[in-house]
């Protein structure tokens, strides 16, 4: 799949983020977070972030969801992941995951990291389901609520 090209499945589209998106993602990251990212910094991973590719999943031209990834030495490092509330439980956080790992492999990405909330039950149980493990906690690593983060990794990509 040649670079900016979309996947459909079930009337979804998932394809390269674009500045004139971030609008409409930063209103999913209200959604989704405590602490969500602004339109800055996701305007200077889009502009000025080398190895970083953000990627949205659409219905009928309206973004649903989105995520983030770092591709650097061989590893992948997911900043973010998220899908609009009205549309979650239907599979598009599985579409999203599946995604990043067929970019990660087109990238030669072999394994891929990420940290999420010690609370986060549902995102962990999906990680899981896709082969990341739990390796490590950072105490407080949520500066909102001092919430631990627990480190996963997938290393089979």
């Amino acid at each position: 799949m040649k670079k900016g090209w979309g996947k459909t499945l079930n009337d979804f589209l998932i394809r390269d983020m674009t500045v004139d998106d971030i609008e409409e993602v930063v209103k999913i990251e209200h959604l989704s977070f405590k602490t969500p990212w602004t339109y800055e910094a996701f305007l200077s991973e889009l502009t000025k972030n080398k190895v970083a590719r953000y990627r949205v999943i659409e219905k009928d031209k309206k973004i649903v969801g989105y995520y983030g990834i770092w591709l650097l030495y061989g590893e992948g490092h997911i900043t973010n992941i998220a899908v609009h509330p009205e549309y979650r439980g239907i599979g598009l956080g599985n579409m999203l995951l599946e995604d990043i790992i067929s970019l990660s492999k087109e990238n030669g990405i072999s394994a891929l990291t990420l940290e999420v909330r010690v609370g986060n039950s549902v995102a962990i149980n999906l990680y899981k389901k896709y082969g990341f493990v739990e390796v490590a906690k950072r105490k407080g690593y949520y500066s909102d609520t001092g919430e631990d983060a627990i480190i996963m990794w997938k290393y089979d990509v």
